[in-house]
């Protein structure tokens, strides 16, 4: 006889956190057509997400810790879809 156990939903890594708290916070956007993540370059919102992660980090995760995963993923996103044509002057 089979057993299935129930499956607990996925934890998100540290890395999709940072990426859902820049985009609640206004620090990165989507592309609409290719669905890649671009840095918006507001300072504001840049600062809202540093100080989302200072105060709320995830459980086990050191508010220094979700600091540095927000600086990663900002360094690691462009402000240009790599798939859209550059715009004409």
């Amino acid at each position: 006889m089979l057993t299935t156990k129930e499956r607990r939903p996925a934890l998100p890594t540290l890395r999709s956190w940072a990426m859902s708290v820049l985009q609640e916070a206004g620090a990165i956007r989507e592309c609409e057509e290719h669905g890649w993540m671009q840095d918006r370059a507001d300072p504001h919102a840049r600062e809202r997400a540093f100080d989302i992660a200072r105060r709320g980090s995830p459980a086990g995760v050191a508010p220094d810790e979700a600091v540095a995963e927000i600086r990663d993923v900002l360094d690691s996103i462009g402000d240009t879809c790599p798939e859209c044509p550059p715009e004409a002057d």
